[in-house]
């Protein structure tokens, strides 16, 4: 991967971390990954196109799920956790 800049907006920073325990600044590990896996988010791409990154964190423990999308150059998180289903989808796509 190469190096992208990163983007988000604080106060869902700090709603993220309320409602997921998960930090933006954590949430660009999974972006790292090798194997991380990047699906479009259909569901809430109506206005911008929004994906899916499922890919490790930073301790490589976890599975983390990040909403986001491409502005100005920039990937702009949107929000960030550790869901079953994103875990689920990386296993199926990395035969784990």
């Amino acid at each position: 991967m190469s190096k992208q800049d990163f983007e988000w907006d604080e106060g869902k920073n700090q709603d993220n971390i309320r409602k997921h325990g998960v930090t933006f600044y954590e949430a660009q590990h999974a972006f790292l990954d090798k194997n991380r896996v990047i699906a479009e988010d259909l569901e809430h791409s109506q206005v911008e196109k929004r994906y899916y990154c499922f890919g490790l964190n930073k301790q490589g423990s976890g599975i983390l799920t990040v909403r986001f999308t491409y502005r100005s150059g920039c990937i702009r998180i949107i929000g960030a956790g550790y869901w079953r289903k994103g875990k689920k989808i990386y296993e199926q796509k990395n035969s784990i």
